[in-house]
């Protein structure tokens, strides 16, 4: 999976920038905040999640690791894909959303065009407890263990989608938990043989 490019911006949009890394140009989709803060011909690092479907590969941007940890965990909520996800993240901050569920605010979350009021009261049910409060000068404080992460970011390399990986490893997490055993001391090969057929049985 692409993670992260660094390279020159060749073309500025309002929802997409190309990078040019090695020769290459890069097209990345990104929401209004990131566009507006890189300028033409300037050096840029953006941290990336690859989506892969049937009919495309689709490369989201983003100018620190939390949102793009973030857009990862938004898709797990039922009925929110990448551009959605996109769309959260251009009218909140991660402190602003984190802050907004921690606290039931629905009002705040259902401005974000594309997810209304009972979209917002999805994301506040499903995402409880997966997020830590943000304060403007915090790090992102892991809203899932390392193991965890690292496995999602596996699948999703994979063509798993978001939903279907945090179902993947949710099964893994309860067999696991059932016979005693940490998910933390296995390997990531172990976790990912294990994730496979969880996801290859939920997907039919």
């Amino acid at each position: 999976m692409i993670s992260s490019i660094n390279g020159t911006v060749r073309s500025i949009k309002t929802d997409r920038l190309i990078v040019e890394v090695g020769g290459v140009g890069m097209s990345v989709l990104v929401n209004t905040a990131t566009s507006g803060s890189v300028s033409m011909g300037a050096q840029v690092q953006l941290f990336t999640t690859l989506v892969v479907r049937e009919d495309s590969l689709t490369l989201f941007g983003f100018l620190n690791d939390e949102a793009r940890a973030l857009f990862e965990l938004v898709q797990t909520v039922s009925g929110i894909g990448p551009k959605v996800a996109l769309s959260i993240l251009g009218a909140l901050s991660p402190q602003d959303l984190s802050r907004a569920i921690a606290s039931e605010d629905v009002t705040s979350i259902e401005r974000v065009p594309g997810i209304g009021r009972k979209g917002a009261q999805r994301m506040i049910l499903e995402l409880k407890g997966k997020l830590s409060e943000l304060s403007s000068t915090s790090l992102y404080a892991g809203h899932v263990a390392p193991w965890r992460e690292n496995l999602m970011g596996a699948l999703i390399s994979l063509g798993f989608s978001p939903k279907e990986s945090d179902n993947a490893i949710t099964a893994v997490q309860a067999r696991l938990s059932s016979s005693g055993q940490d998910p933390s001391t296995l390997s990531m090969s172990e976790l990912l043989k294990d994730a496979l057929a969880s996801g290859k049985s939920s997907r039919g």
